[in-house]
């Protein structure tokens, strides 16, 4: 297991960024290497979603943490030719409304399961570029809701 997580302070209410953190249809707008997402099933918990990556792969998800306004989480699998059905990426976007300062502090937490070990030793190699794409991530999803 790899974990990769990045927190950041967003000028919006808690209610704001939920309302984009929550929309697949907005994954694209604010989560990095996101090219296109649908909802195939369902809303809230267990709602199943296609995340389509910048990469040209596409990853069949299914929403498995879900807290109306604080929570919400996504398991993605692999999809079509030559994925492999062990390998896995868990999303979670948790909010918490900042008592002190206003607004909220966003966490973003990744956690990847590799198919094997080369792909962890390759994942491992990745982490700083996972990371950055976390942090360019909060900063969209910082625009994205204080102008929502």
């Amino acid at each position: 297991m790899i974990l990769v997580e990045r927190s950041a302070h967003v000028m919006a209410p808690v209610e704001a960024v939920w309302e984009v953190v929550q929309r697949a249809e907005q994954l694209p707008a604010w989560l990095a290497g996101v090219r296109a997402a649908e909802v195939l099933s369902g809303e809230g918990f267990g709602r199943r979603q296609l995340v389509q990556a910048g990469r040209g792969s596409a990853h069949e998800a299914e929403v498995i943490a879900y807290q109306e306004p604080t929570l919400i989480g996504w398991r993605e699998r692999a999809k079509g030719a030559g994925a492999r059905a062990e390998a896995r990426t868990e999303i979670y976007v948790q909010l918490t409304a900042d008592e002190e300062e206003g607004g909220t502090i966003v966490r973003l937490i990744v956690v990847r399961w590799p198919a094997g070990p080369v792909k962890a030793a390759l994942l491992r190699l990745g982490l700083r570029r996972v990371g950055a794409d976390l942090e360019d991530s909060l900063a969209r999803l910082t625009d994205l809701a204080a102008v929502g």
